[in-house]
């Protein structure tokens, strides 16, 4: 599929809509009345996370029942991210001249550490997921665009029917 991913019916409403074309109501998922629980196998870190962007989420409408796995893989590779930084924390003060970045490999040449690469992976996901959820500046500044935005230009022929 070409072109960019369809945005939301919440999010829509939100930016507003410079072109004036028809909105097409879409079926949204019922809201839980209170915050949903994360599912057991959020824990840790994971779980610390989820309670911190859930309930924000919740009272904006964008975590429904169908929304809390998406949420769930955010936390998680938050959770992988954090577990990653701490490990190479640890390292680097072992290491003060390449702070845990360089690790020496099988043949005893130094080579990319490997929690280098799952930090930096868990980071992107963990970034991917929040765009999603509009947790970005930039995804919030394409929200707050559509609300906030310039107030159309007053017409020549505005007067005409009043």
């Amino acid at each position: 599929m070409s072109g960019p991913p369809p945005t939301p019916l919440h999010l829509r409403l939100l930016k507003g809509n410079p072109g004036k074309r028809a909105i097409r109501p879409e079926v949204e998922p019922t809201q839980a009345p209170t915050c949903p629980d994360p599912p057991p196998f959020v824990r840790g870190y994971a779980a610390d996370e989820y309670w911190r962007v859930a309930p924000q989420l919740h009272t904006l409408g964008l975590l429904s029942a169908l929304d809390l796995m998406p949420l769930c893989a955010y936390c998680t590779s938050y959770s992988r991210w954090l577990t990653a930084e701490e490990c190479i924390a640890r390292l680097a003060e072992a290491d003060p001249v390449m702070h845990g970045l360089l690790v020496k490999g099988a043949d005893g040449n130094p080579r990319r550490n490997p929690l280098v690469k799952i930090a930096a992976d868990a980071a992107a996901d963990m970034v991917a997921y929040a765009a999603n959820f509009g947790m970005t500046p930039v995804a919030r500044s394409r929200i707050a665009a559509g609300i906030f935005g310039q107030p159309p230009a007053p017409s020549r022929f505005g007067d005409l029917l009043a």
